[in-house]
């Protein structure tokens, strides 16, 4: 029978890389503050392309895709859904929203977690929106040949809404009692929501919000300006295979969280760090579009690849961007590396 209980946290010893992972998390969130008092409005660019982002690739994750055009039109709020994977995207984008302006004033229960998951599906017709799941449900893989092998069986669907009471109770008794440090905490609490699986449909998207919402209440704020579930889309595979590993004895309580702690730890770190490399990238915004990519060059070591200049430069078309390059290689202020998919560029000197 699993059993929830957040105290033993204070008796865990913790490896030495998660212990440097947080000490990094909480180096860069310093620098962070300063950034955000000294540079605000130049940072509201940062939050716009953070929730385009997510919302493409917290869908993406799950198989709910749509044009870059439309996306762009769902999150300026000018177009209605076209198809279910629109809905599932526009609920996607009111349940972020709600969780950018409302996070200091969402309690983290099953009542508060069920009206988001309510939310998510505001747009579609699923007779499961706002509810815990009626029947039980299994996480599955597929292979290449069509074989099924059973990764994982959630809890019961009829013991879930007592789980989901209990984790919630024990989330805050260890955030506001035992003062459990919450980048240990909030891995560990997003590991059994997604191990109960409380609902038929969007239970990964959720877990999602609900890392961001939980980070944001303890004041790891990185998520509004650099998108962690772009961040995690880029790392899917070991998504699965952490969650898939802390997993193993769930039911049992004797599972080891610490794989999903160290890889939603490298997550936030990755964000931090790219954070600063945006800044630096905002500040250059009065820049023409070529000086722009150059100061690319300038502000950041070491070789990098057109993909990861776009991803810099999101509102630089790549035509403008390749056209810079060769710009750039002409005049010898740099120099490719590699060819083909691997090829890369860096400053001469």
């Amino acid at each position: 029978m699993k059993n929830f209980d957040y105290s033993k946290i204070l008796d865990s010893k913790f490896s030495s890389s998660v212990l440097s992972l947080i000490s990094e998390i909480y180096e860069h969130k310093g620098k962070q503050n300063l950034f955000l008092v000294q540079k605000t409005d130049s940072l509201e660019s940062l939050v716009s392309i953070a929730k385009v982002q997510s919302t493409e690739a917290s869908n993406r994750i799950e198989g709910i895709v749509t044009t870059e055009k439309r996306i762009n039109e769902i999150m300026q709020e000018k177009t209605m859904p076209k198809t279910r994977d629109e809905e599932e995207i526009m609920g996607y984008r009111d349940v972020l929203k709600t969780i950018h302006e409302n996070y200091e004033h969402i309690k983290v229960s099953p009542n508060f977690i069920l009206q988001l998951h309510r939310d998510l599906y505001q747009y579609s017709t699923g007779q499961w929106a706002g509810k815990f799941k009626n029947t039980d449900n299994l996480i599955q893989e597929e292979d290449s040949l069509g074989n099924k092998r059973i990764k994982f069986a959630p809890l019961e669907a009829y013991l879930t809404p007592d789980a989901m009471e209990k984790v919630c109770i024990e989330y805050a008794n260890a955030k506001n009692k035992l003062q459990v440090e919450p980048l240990i905490l909030i891995p560990i609490f997003i590991l059994d929501f997604l191990c109960i699986h409380p609902f038929n449909d969007g239970n990964g998207r959720m877990s999602r919000l609900l890392t961001l919402l939980l980070l944001y209440q303890n004041d790891f704020v990185v998520g509004k300006y650099i998108s962690l579930e772009k961040i995690i889309a880029t790392t899917k595979e070991d998504y699965y295979d952490v969650l898939e590993r802390s997993s193993y004895a769930w039911h049992e309580n004797q599972n080891d969280p610490m794989h999903f702690v160290e890889y939603i730890l490298k997550i936030i770190l990755n964000a931090y760090k790219q954070f600063e490399e945006r800044v630096i990238t905002v500040e250059s915004f009065k820049l023409s579009k070529a000086e722009q990519i150059k100061n690319v060059f300038i502000t950041k070591l070491g070789k990098i690849s057109k993909k990861e200049i776009k991803a810099l430069l999101p509102h630089i078309s790549e035509a403008m961007i390749e056209m810079t390059l060769k710009s750039l290689l002409d005049e010898g202020f740099i120099e490719k590396i590699g060819a083909g998919k691997n090829t890369n560029y860096i400053k001469t000197n």
